[in-house]
């Protein structure tokens, strides 16, 4: 959702800037985030704040401007204008749980890709010292090593599983001679 929400806002931008009120050569270095409190809306921009300077203007005055210039965007019921200039986009319920049923259509091909479908990828485990101690640190690395597998093999990828067993060699012979 927050793509369509930017390319709205870059759509506002170019819109501007052709009518002068941006610099053609201004550049939308704003952040479009999740917002902390639902009261205030599901996402907002402060780009309103980060165009003023460029613009000439209070943000608050651009952020109107931007809102009029904004295209409609289907999943959206309305956006509004907060604080200082921020702007605030609040989802149409419906959207909110749309992702549910995708979920549910797709099951476990939900979220997976191929876009590394041309890639073989080996990841390593290292197994634990056997000179030493197990702690929760050595399952930590299987359980990380195991996870970003699993993400690969999601976005495609052949991906090599390689666990080695330490099987002490040389730190056994230190061990025998210390």
């Amino acid at each position: 959702m927050n793509t369509a929400i930017q390319a709205a806002l870059d759509h506002a931008v170019q819109t501007l800037q052709q009518e002068g009120v941006l610099p053609s050569d201004w550049n939308n270095s704003s952040n479009l985030t999740r917002t902390k409190d639902r009261s205030h809306g599901d996402f907002a921009s402060n780009i309103a704040m980060i165009g003023s300077k460029a613009a000439g203007m209070k943000p608050r005055d651009l952020a109107e401007k931007i809102l009029a210039a904004l295209p409609e965007v289907a999943d959206i019921s309305k956006a509004e204008i907060a604080g200082p200039g921020f702007i605030n986009f609040f989802l149409n319920a419906d959207q909110r749980f749309a992702i549910l049923d995708q979920i549910q259509a797709q099951k476990e091909s939900f979220g997976r890709s191929q876009s590394n479908a041309a890639k073989k990828i080996q990841v390593e485990f290292v197994s634990a010292n056997p000179t030493s101690s197990l702690h929760v640190g050595h399952g930590r690395g299987a359980a990380y090593g195991m996870t970003v597998a699993n993400l690969l093999e999601a976005t495609g990828a052949k991906v090599d599983r390689e666990y080695y067993v330490n099987d002490a060699g040389r730190q056994m012979d230190i061990l025998a001679t210390s």
